[in-house]
């Protein structure tokens, strides 16, 4: 029912959609085992955003999808679309659209039908029919395979036809789960320009599933992390990046991952200072402030790419300089990824090829302080 405490009707099969809000309120997934899969996750997609979950296998998005979707029933909490209470609502009913991973196209049948199919079960007529499938057809690039069956098309294509099948619902809410997982990296690149090409075309609200944080960064307009069933965080792309809630958020966003260090902090006539046993680095007079008394065990986070070689780190200060061993080198082609070790810790450095740096030679850092996290080593949560 609507807020109002009436239930208003959704739209009519036959009329044009528009873009709804979804929010979940406290939503929860229990099975009958016990097992908790989803635990009281608040989130709202605003209308015509895109909005990715993200996570490790078995954190708990694709059953949040499959709430959003009405594929599964919720525990406890609310489902909101478009300002109608969704939770008894069917499927069929809360005008979505949901694309999966594995494309699910009839193959006996030719890609216009396959893109025709859920029109024709809600009576929609011919002509009309026929318009939305060139429709989108043209605007995904696939007008040369309408005869054609599914195993005649490439899986890059078969995905296309599945988003086809999408947009010609002209859905209020487009639901994706791990669509480009079956598709080799080169076609994975290419689909992710597309999806958002769509999103942008099409100014629809766009919930989105992957267990890949770099399609997250490159096609959200916001990111749900979620971790055994519960939200770590919500922000855009660079808020997630630049500002991680907790050690899980740094660690599963960005590649390669942030590099931790556990130590303690130790006060010096010239500052506060970041203590391995092996080095120490000073730390900003800024995050020196926004610790204050704190006890002395932390953990110490800082991105490969804002490591730096010394040589090519002008007017670098000895207090942010330590030396390390090379052990391994990557070479990426415009960049290099180059795994070290000093005292007790690995840490990975992400360098230009310019930089040519040797295996088994040591080599002085710079740390670009500015950059540089601390967390509680506890509770994994930000500290600074």
């Amino acid at each position: 029912m609507s807020r109002d405490g009436e239930r208003p009707a959704l739209e009519g099969c036959h009329s044009e959609r528009i873009v709804a809000k979804v929010v979940l309120k406290d939503v929860s997934k229990v099975y009958s085992n016990g097992a908790v899969a989803v635990n009281k996750v608040n989130i709202t997609c605003e209308e015509k955003e895109f909005l990715i979950l993200v996570g490790p296998s078995g954190c708990g998005k694709s059953t949040t999808l499959r709430m959003v979707a009405g594929l599964e029933e919720l525990s406890t909490g609310e489902m909101w679309i478009d300002d109608v209470l969704v939770n008894d609502v069917p499927p069929k009913d809360r005008d979505i659209a949901m694309v999966f991973q594995n494309y699910a196209l009839y193959p006996h049948m030719t890609v216009y039908e396959n893109m025709a199919f859920g029109l024709k079960l809600r009576k929609y007529p011919k002509e009309e029919i026929k318009q939305r499938v060139h429709e989108a057809a043209e605007i995904l690039g696939i007008e040369e395979f309408l005869i054609r069956k599914p195993k005649q098309l490439s899986g890059g294509q078969r995905q296309r036809v599945a988003l086809g099948r999408a947009i010609v619902r002209k859905p209020k809410v487009f639901l994706f789960d791990e669509p480009l997982s079956n598709l080799d990296a080169k076609m994975r690149v290419q689909m992710r320009a597309e999806i958002s090409k769509l999103h942008t075309r099409l100014q629809a609200t766009m919930i989105y599933v992957t267990h890949d944080q770099v399609e997250a960064m490159t096609m959200a307009d916001r990111i749900v992390v979620m971790k055994d069933g519960v939200v770590q965080q919500v922000a855009d792309p660079l808020g997630l990046y630049d500002k991680p809630a907790n050690r899980f958020v740094a660690s599963f966003i960005g590649s390669p991952s942030m590099n931790f260090i556990e130590g303690s902090l130790v006060r010096r006539s010239n500052g506060l200072f970041f203590n391995e046993d092996n080095f120490q680095i000073k730390l900003t007079d800024d995050m020196a402030a926004a610790l204050g008394d704190r006890g002395a065990d932390v953990v110490f986070g800082i991105r490969p790419e804002d490591i730096y070689d010394k040589v090519y780190a002008t007017n670098a200060s000895p207090d942010n300089t330590l030396t390390a061993s090379v052990e391994v080198v990557e070479p990426m082609g415009s960049e290099s990824y180059i795994y070290l070790t000093t005292g007790k810790t690995p840490l990975v450095a992400r360098f230009d090829t310019q930089d040519q740096v040797e295996v088994n030679t040591d080599i002085e850092l710079v740390f670009d302080m500015s950059k540089a996290h601390l967390f509680d080593p506890t509770t994994g949560e930000t500290i600074y």
